[in-house]
Parts: C-alpha cells; sequence; structure tokens
C-alpha cells in the first residue's frame, strides 16, 4: 500500500493519474493523508476507476456537484467511475487518514459484455444517482460491508492467492453495495450534461494556467456562454471561474515551491500569478504562508507517491 500525500493528472483527460496501474492488474491501494496534502485538502479530480474507500482517522467531507456527505472514522463508502470530487478534513478536526481501493472494474465484472458486467456492474456504474454510496456501522448491513472492506486492506501481495482473495473480498462489497443502492437505481434521473461542460473548462485551465486567460475563453472551451459558464462553476464548484483559476494557480505554485528551487519570482510568473508582491499577497491568503515559509516548511517533505 502506498503512502499519498499528492495528486498528478494524466495530460489530455486530466483526470487523477493513478501509478503502477497495469492492464494486467488494474488496481492500487493506497493510505492517504489528507493532512500532508498542500493546502490540506484533495483539489477537485475524477477518474474513470471506481474508488471504495475506509476512514481510518479523523472526519472526511466529500464534495460532488450535487452536494456533501462527511465521514467520520469508522465509516466508508464508493466513489463511482468519473464523478468529480473533493475532499477536506471536517474544520479543526486533525490527522484525517483513508485506506482507498483504486480499481476499474473490469478487475471484477471480467471483460466488456460479460454477463456479470450486464446484470451487477453496468447498472450501478451508469447511474447517475449513485454519485456516492455511504456505509455506516450504525446498520447491520452496512457494518457487515465496512468490516470486510477494513479487513480487505490487510492483504498483502506477498500471500498466495493474494490476487483472487483481493477480487473476493472487493466482488463480496460490490455486491452489498449493489444491494444498499437497488432503491436509487429504481428512481428515474437524467444525465446531467453540465457534468461534462466543466470537465472540458477544468481541462482547459490546468492546459492553460501559465497564460493569461479569461472567463470568455473558459466559457468557449465548454462551448457555452459566459453567462453559462458562471453558472455551472457555481452549481458544480460552488467558486465562480476566476476563483478556480486561481487556486488551481496557487496549488501549482505550493508544488514547484516545495519540489523545486527555482526562485520565487520565478514561481510566481510561471503559474500566472504576475509580480512578487502580488504573488507574496494572494499565497499568504490561500496557505497562511509566505512562499519562502511555505518553501521551508514543504521542501524536505517527500511529496510523490512513495512505498
Amino acid at each position: 500500500m502506498k503512502n499519498v500525500h499528492c495528486m498528478t493528472y494524466r495530460s489530455g483527460s486530466k483526470e487523477e493519474m493513478l501509478p503502477n496501474f497495469s492492464p494486467d492488474f488494474p488496481y492500487i491501494a493506497s493510505r492517504n493523508e489528507i493532512d500532508r496534502y498542500m493546502g490540506g485538502f484533495v483539489p477537485w479530480h475524477w477518474h474513470k476507476e471506481v474508488e471504495l474507500f475506509y476512514m481510518e482517522s479523523g472526519i472526511l467531507e466529500y464534495y460532488t456537484p450535487k452536494g456533501t456527505v462527511v465521514f467520520p472514522a469508522g465509516t466508508g463508502g464508493l466513489v463511482n467511475s468519473n464523478i468529480l470530487h473533493m475532499t477536506r478534513p471536517k474544520e479543526g478536526v486533525k490527522d484525517t487518514t483513508q485506506f482507498l481501493h483504486i480499481f476499474d472494474t473490469s478487475f471484477i465484472g471480467g471483460r466488456q459484455g460479460s454477463r456479470i458486467e450486464q446484470k451487477y456492474i453496468a447498472p450501478l456504474l451508469l447511474a447517475p444517482q449513485a454519485e456516492i454510496i455511504a456505509l455506516f456501522p450504525d446498520f447491520p448491513e452496512q457494518a457487515r460491508l465496512l468490516k470486510i472492506l477494513r479487513d480487505s486492506f490487510e492483504l498483502s501481495d506477498k500471500d498466495f492467492a493474494y490476487e483472487v482473495k483481493l477480487r473476493a473480498a472487493l466482488s463480496d462489497i460490490w455486491c452489498g453495495l449493489f444491494t444498499l443502492a437497488a432503491p436509487l437505481l429504481k428512481e428515474k434521473t437524467g444525465y446531467d450534461k453540465a457534468n461534462d461542460k466543466i470537465k472540458l473548462m477544468m481541462v482547459y485551465i490546468h492546459e492553460h494556467y501559465t497564460e493569461k486567460i479569461s472567463v470568455s475563453d473558459i466559457a468557449s472551451a465548454g462551448f457555452i456562454s459566459v453567462r453559462e459558464c458562471f453558472r455551472v462553476f457555481q452549481n458544480c464548484l460552488h467558486v465562480t471561474p476566476a476563483e478556480y483559476l486561481k487556486t488551481y494557480r496557487l496549488q501549482n505554485a505550493c508544488q514547484l515551491l516545495a519540489g523545486t528551487p527555482e526562485p520565487v519570482t520565478f514561481i510566481g510568473q510561471a503559474c500566472g500569478l504576475g509580480s512578487s508582491s502580488y504573488f507574496g499577497k494572494v499565497f499568504r491568503e490561500f496557505t497562511g504562508y509566505t512562499p519562502l515559509e511555505y518553501r521551508r516548511k514543504w521542501q524536505d517533505c517527500d511529496i510523490n507517491w512513495q512505498s
């Protein structure tokens, strides 16, 4: 299992990149240390793979365009495929850590079009109303699934038949989640096209944040009007396009400060944050530190994926 406290993105789609993910074993496990993420939160992202998680400690808030779900220690859940989400610890709560299984559903469903995929995977995977399925120990069946989920992280890749045992555990959990989600699957909910629009605009920002870009440029990337752009950002991410752009620039500045020896002036300009004085002002508002203070705090920390 890998300790994780940063995020990288795939080029092109700008989905979260999952290191060590391979076609013959489309699965990774990680221990997510939220407090060690720069800024203390996991920024908005999505991935085709599903995410099963268990809260080891702390209290974590999961945000999606449809709302917020709070997960204290001992709870867990599923984040469905391609769901836009971000997480942050509940205000004032420290030492927030979660265990995650992230996997392509072919790992448990077999090849595309298989009977298992058609009957048990696709109906849940493609249900827009099933963004997040939460598991809480107050309910017996959910408590049973939580125990299987927690125990599954004890499996070791050094054990005999590890891959088979892991797939069995994930399949058992999936069957339980499928049963719990049955009432949701009966609801008639149409796909919200705003999800595609916001992702297109986010991708544009991720690719052009170093440049001078306007809200009109961002709106054009989503093939919508400026007015609609503001509405989609507010409804999905609860910020304006300019606020998201500034935050994304600052997140990249954090990574450069911690991971490179580049001068502060260069980093501010490279991230599209202009002069040293403006960069210093907005950076302190964002992190509570000056750029140099932040560098001293983080530059000796390992911010990459590690064993």
